[in-house]
């Protein structure tokens, strides 16, 4: 039978082992309990806390919570919206405060860097994705352009369009990512026949375009490594 968190002896209480030991000391399933703040009616927060850590879709444990959506989370029973939405704001901030602090070590003129730094935030993606990443005279990532969804790259990649945005922003440098939800990061014709266009441009109005990578699932291609585009 299930305990409530009262009926808990004090020293396995989520608060209390915070408030004694802190944050460092507690389990995954102790943090989330704390955010939660209460369960339901026979499950306590820290079962349902323990709960939503099983694994599901191929993820257990914290990375579940980063794989989950708002509907996945709220057919678990104890979680309403109110529970839901508080797990994905946690959820996007590790991820924030993960890629916060790679950003200041990723030289991001390296494609492997580029796509590791980008890679489990888009490798899932059911839509296609296109970014500009905006780059300072370091090589530094100052800003991205989601430029399109779910559509044709050479829709979307228009010189006017990428440009125009990097002139305004400051870039020197700019560096295009697209994924594949197939999961195989092979360009297509167009995919190369845009690029060369795009490229073309940035020599033009001196944004040269340093490399296009596509994400695929756990790999990528890069045109500069393939020699498409000289970077």
């Amino acid at each position: 039978m299930k305990r409530t968190m009262k009926e808990l002896p004090a020293q396995q209480r989520p608060y209390e082992r915070f408030a004694a030991q802190g944050a460092g000391n507690l389990t995954d399933a102790e943090l989330i309990a704390i955010i939660l703040r209460s369960g339901t009616k026979g499950k306590s927060a820290l079962s349902l806390a323990q709960e939503l850590l099983e694994p599901r879709n191929g993820y257990e444990g914290l990375l579940r919570l980063l794989h989950t959506t708002r509907e996945e989370l709220q057919a678990i029973e104890g979680v309403g919206a109110v529970k839901a939405a508080q797990l994905l704001c946690i959820a996007e901030l590790s991820r924030r405060i993960v890629k916060a602090r790679l950003a200041d070590h990723v030289t991001f003129t390296d494609p492997a860097a580029i796509a590791g730094y980008f890679m489990e935030d888009m490798r899932h993606m059911e839509r296609e994705v296109t970014k500009v990443l905006l780059l300072n005279v370091k090589g530094r990532m100052t800003d991205t352009i989601d430029i399109a969804q779910g559509t044709i790259m050479a829709s979307c990649l228009e010189p006017r369009e990428v440009f125009r945005e990097a002139l305004r922003r400051g870039a020197v440098s700019v560096c295009i990512l697209h994924n594949h939800p197939s999961g195989d990061p092979t360009p297509s014709r167009e995919d190369i026949r845009s690029t060369r266009r795009l490229a073309a441009a940035g020599e033009i109005v001196g944004i040269p375009v340093i490399d296009h990578i596509i994400i695929g699932d756990n790999t990528y291609r890069s045109f500069r490594e393939m020699g498409i585009i000289s970077g």
